[in-house]
């Protein structure tokens, strides 16, 4: 890292031959600042966010950013823009998008000479004003896969999205706002949503279950749902999930960054004749049990209401 600065552009300059451009040389991350009572500013687990970051820059043959020089760029230019952080009670935060990308020119096939890391940051507000919102019926894509077995699906890397974005549109034509995803090999397990992991609740036998597979990103979310649902006396499960066990859970729900926890009410799967299956969690219509008090505390701990006993609030210094 040659030397870090602050600026008000919403553009930069980038060559025309760079890697990000022409190789997809470029990965990011998303984390979220939040005020708490005190007035203090804290970003929510940003370690999980360097040690992330660090896996992509590995798999695509980028320099790592040192653990150091990521936790100290995402606190200073919090500070920096600190009247931006949402009041506390607003339900919002100060989102934040480091990302890494190729700035070097190469015309043949080779890493960049140069990279470069920028954080850009923006008030959001409470995703789900007034409390969490009713659940969303997904679709289970069969058309397309997001990730190979042994290709990049289990880094942050920006082709990932790209792949996602017109099978996320034609499952929005169909009436779905979220689309599921299966293994690319056989098609019979699940991997997870277009953005965010799946998790399966099993409320009478306590298990919390979520698929283990080279090809889904690792979730910060979904680690830190998995260390709550055991201390809240949930066997937390990683394997595979076949399709036809869907009718196990009593909850499913996707998890992320933006909205820590999306209820799920149904998922459908049509057959190449058309013919539908359609795998329903609860009513449809309520928020799970579980579901709220897992993303009841996680909203706690982010806004300080709640004891961070995992000690994952990073305090801006």
């Amino acid at each position: 890292m040659t030397h870090a600065y602050f600026f008000q552009e919403t553009s930069i300059n980038i060559h025309i031959g760079a890697t990000a451009l022409h190789y997809g040389q470029s990965c990011f991350e998303g984390l979220k600042a939040f005020a708490h009572s005190d007035d203090s500013v804290h970003i929510f687990r940003p370690d999980e966010n360097a040690k992330r970051l660090q896996q992509s820059c590995e798999r695509t043959m980028m320099p790592p950013v040192p653990h150091d020089v990521f936790l100290k760029a995402v606190n200073d230019v919090v500070k920096d823009n600190i009247a931006y952080v949402p009041p506390y009670g607003s339900g919002g935060a100060l989102y934040l998008r480091p990302l890494l990308f190729g700035s070097g020119p190469r015309i043949g096939l080779q890493p960049a000479d140069e990279y470069t890391l920028v954080i850009m940051v923006i008030p959001v507000g409470d995703y789900y004003k007034g409390g969490l919102a009713a659940p969303v019926n997904g679709l289970i894509i069969d058309d397309f896969d997001r990730a190979a077995p042994r290709g990049v699906g289990a880094v942050k890397v920006a082709g990932n999205y790209a792949a996602d974005l017109l099978p996320n549109m034609l499952g929005k034509k169909k009436g779905f706002p979220i689309g599921l995803y299966l293994d690319a090999a056989t098609h019979t397990l699940i991997e997870e949503f277009s953005t965010s992991n799946f998790i399966g609740i099993d409320n009478e036998n306590k298990k919390y279950i979520t698929p283990r597979s080279r090809s889904v990103l690792p979730s910060i979310t979904n680690k830190s749902l998995m260390d709550i649902a055991k201390d809240e006396g949930f066997e937390v499960v990683q394997g595979d999930i076949r399709v036809e066990e869907l009718d196990q859970f009593d909850e499913v729900v996707a998890c992320g960054t933006a909205v820590v926890v999306t209820p799920i009410g149904s998922l459908t799967r049509f057959s190449p004749e058309g013919e539908e299956t359609k795998y329903s969690f609860g009513d449809g219509k309520d928020v799970g049990e579980t579901t709220m008090k897992l993303y009841n505390r996680v909203r706690g701990v982010q806004t300080g209401d709640a004891e961070d006993k995992f000690g994952w609030n990073f305090k801006v210094q």
